[in-house]
């Protein structure tokens, strides 16, 4: 199977789950904690390899010792990282996040500048089946959708929030778009996730507003469709918008009929909802498919 690559974030999370979050200063005892090689784009990719298919990374980390870490991490699940800039002198991202027993999250990230300059050229496509970006490094994201317009490939964004001048640039890029409930919201001016979607139609080839356990709603010929979320009880949320779209542009790839590329990736996320660590808890491919019955 040709790979998909993978372009933006690249952040080493360290996640505490606690039994509520805290409400003022002081000492609090973790019920449990992990760090973690994530960010949107890292994890999209490293859960394309868990869910059985192949993937790169075009991200951007320093030349210390966490960007070495994020780099063994990502590669060890089976991701091409050989496209990860490393920036002479600069931080890499990292982030502490907080969660209660119920998935709710307090995220501190902390991004260096200078790892956000846009790169002069894009990456050569030759070979890939599709290009999947995220909006946290949006000149390599603008370079990358465009040059796979070009290539005639599947030119995905993961429309999550952003300042809306960057999703204006990025939205008439892409072939298909998956926007966040917020991020179809802030875009559009709709108040639902069902009239954002109405009102992106058009927008691109394929449109989708996802909206957690209330489901997707997708374009199909025109119109919108809705697919509900699986009933499942979340402990861990985090990730699960990149798992869905790891999976979503793993069938699309395999030319699966939308309405099961939806599932397939509903399906992933919820799965992913019930385990905690970020993008650890992302299913294999037989999880998803025992899980829908097949």
């Amino acid at each position: 199977m040709r790979p998909i690559l993978c372009v933006g974030a690249l952040t080493m999370d360290t996640i505490f789950r606690l039994d509520r979050l805290p409400d003022g200063p002081g000492k609090v005892i973790p019920l449990d904690a992990v760090e973690v090689a994530e960010g949107m784009a890292a994890a999209q990719a490293a859960s394309i390899a868990r869910l059985g298919g192949s993937a790169a990374l075009w991200a951007s980390a320093g030349d210390d010792g966490i960007g070495d870490r994020l780099i063994a991490q990502i590669s060890g699940e089976g991701v091409d990282c050989s496209r990860v800039r490393r920036v002479t002198g600069g931080r890499s991202g990292f982030s502490s996040i907080f969660m209660d027993r119920t998935g709710s999250t307090m995220i501190v990230p902390r991004y260096d500048p200078d790892l956000m300059a846009a790169p002069a050229t894009a990456p050569d496509l030759t070979g890939f089946a599709a290009v999947m970006t995220d909006v946290r490094w949006p000149g390599a994201a603008a370079l990358a959708l465009a040059a796979a317009r070009a290539a005639g490939i599947p030119a995905i964004l993961d429309a999550d929030m952003a300042a809306v001048d960057i999703l204006n640039r990025l939205v008439p890029l892409a072939t298909h778009i998956v926007a966040s409930e917020s991020a179809a919201k802030l875009i559009t001016g709709e108040p639902t996730p069902e009239a954002a979607a109405r009102a992106l139609l058009g927008t691109a080839d394929f449109v989708a507003v996802t909206a957690g356990a209330d489901g997707c709603w997708w374009s199909d010929a025109g119109a919108i469709r809705h697919t509900p979320a699986p009933r499942i009880d979340a402990i861990d949320t985090l990730a699960a918008g990149d798992v869905f779209h790891a999976a979503f542009a793993l069938k699309l790839v395999e030319a699966a009929p939308m309405s099961e590329t939806i599932a397939f990736a509903s399906t992933a996320a919820a799965i992913k909802c019930t385990r905690f660590g970020g993008r650890l808890g992302c299913p294999t491919r037989g999880e998803v498919e025992e899980f829908l019955g097949r």
